[in-house]
């Protein structure tokens, strides 16, 4: 199973559900996602922090694929070696979506054969995902973390925005300055 393999290499972090849904068979995790791993610190094995995730990843997976998948990245330019890293796990038909810090407008795009939405990230990812599928906090009463993350993308499906398609060559066009506010105490 994809995910006990990626907790097993280490290639999760901040945790907040990795499980089994009330559903047999299918499993959700939220969480970050390991892009780039940090240097090796010491003798032990050790890592340094990630240089790169997919932070606030939501992802369902039935027996040995990723079916849906959402988070976020700080750049455009991490998504292909995410895909690369992962890739091997999506279904055919995954569907993806990920906010982006900066792209300067929503789009469709392909990588490496995987159809995208990307969409500019300027939030949560769970509370974007929801104001984008149109839920409300009232679809989730109830339900276990896990159970929470099927009713989420039970509504993907029907999430096709007018957004235009580009290569991702092009897309890497519409790329603006991130903007990161400062948090914590002034």
């Amino acid at each position: 199973m994809p995910l006990a393999n990626y907790a097993e290499n280490k290639l999760l972090c901040n945790v907040s559900v990795n499980g089994a849904t009330s559903t047999s068979g299918i499993f959700a995790f939220r969480g970050d996602m390991i892009i780039i791993e940090g240097e090796v610190a010491d003798a032990q094995g050790r890592r340094h922090p990630p240089k790169a995730v997919l932070k606030q990843a939501v992802v369902l997976a039935t027996g040995e694929k990723l079916t849906n998948l959402a988070g976020a990245v700080d750049d455009i330019g991490y998504l292909p070696g995410f895909v690369e890293k992962y890739g091997s796990d999506f279904a055919e038909d995954i569907r993806l979506v990920f906010y982006v810090s900066n792209i300067g407008r929503p789009l469709y795009t392909e990588i490496k054969g995987f159809s995208c939405i990307l969409i500019p990230q300027d939030g949560a990812v769970w509370t974007m995902l929801m104001d984008d599928l149109r839920l409300e906090k009232s679809d989730f009463k109830g339900q276990s973390a896990e159970d929470k993350v099927i009713t989420m993308f039970e509504d993907l499906s029907g999430f096709k925005p007018k957004y235009e398609t580009f290569g991702y060559n092009e897309a890497l066009s519409f790329t603006v300055q991130s903007k990161k506010e400062a948090r914590g105490p002034v």
